[in-house]
């Protein structure tokens, strides 16, 4: 990474080798490929230093500012806001382009399938664009593990007219049954 400085930058080697550390961690981070050049301004403002750092992010210029009484640590500070933004950014990026195309996928299918199966991938795929409105719910249910096995009987009695199934444990069995109320006004029961 190429560094260029404005304003007073005379630091000591052992200063110069942590800043210089710093910047090709951030040269990681911005890209691998190519060279990134970072700009950094100097500043002394009465009892304070302030550093400035631009740096280009596909064509976007990200700048970390930060005052401090001594001009490594306002570098520091900076190379360091410069960091949270980068990570912000390629995090957005990443996110954003992962999402699949169900239009690329459909008509990728539909050109490689025969046409015997283009009518039913071609339906598949309609419903899987259609709005995730009608997105399928998980109702959870209490297991009523606390509660005692009831008989058939009883669970015909529970059922009240409201609700159109019950879960029970069977006490001959000590078995899961769920018993159904159909629309024409019987029942159906399934073991488990």
């Amino acid at each position: 990474m190429k560094i260029s400085y404005t304003g007073q930058a005379k630091f000591h080697p052992a200063q110069q080798k942590k800043l210089d550390a710093k910047f090709a961690k951030l040269g990681k981070l911005l890209d691998r490929r190519g060279e990134k050049e970072a700009h950094v301004i100097l500043a002394t403002e009465r009892h304070l230093n302030r550093a400035e750092i631009t740096v280009n992010y596909y064509d976007h210029p990200l700048i970390g500012i930060e005052s401090h009484t001594d001009a490594m640590h306002a570098i520091m500070a900076a190379i360091d806001k410069l960091e949270k933004q980068i990570v912000r950014l390629r995090g957005k990026w990443r996110d954003t382009k992962r999402k699949p195309d169900p239009q690329k996928w459909a008509a990728a299918d539909a050109a490689s399938a025969a046409p015997a199966k283009t009518a039913k991938r071609a339906k598949a795929s309609k419903q899987a664009e259609e709005p995730a409105t009608r997105a399928k719910r998980v109702f959870r249910v209490s297991n009523g593990s606390s509660r005692k096995p009831i008989t058939l009987d009883e669970a015909l009695l529970e059922l009240d007219s409201d609700k159109d199934y019950t879960v029970y444990r069977d006490a001959a069995t000590d078995r899961i049954h769920v018993l159904l109320k159909r629309r024409d006004g019987n029942f159906d029961l399934i073991e488990g």
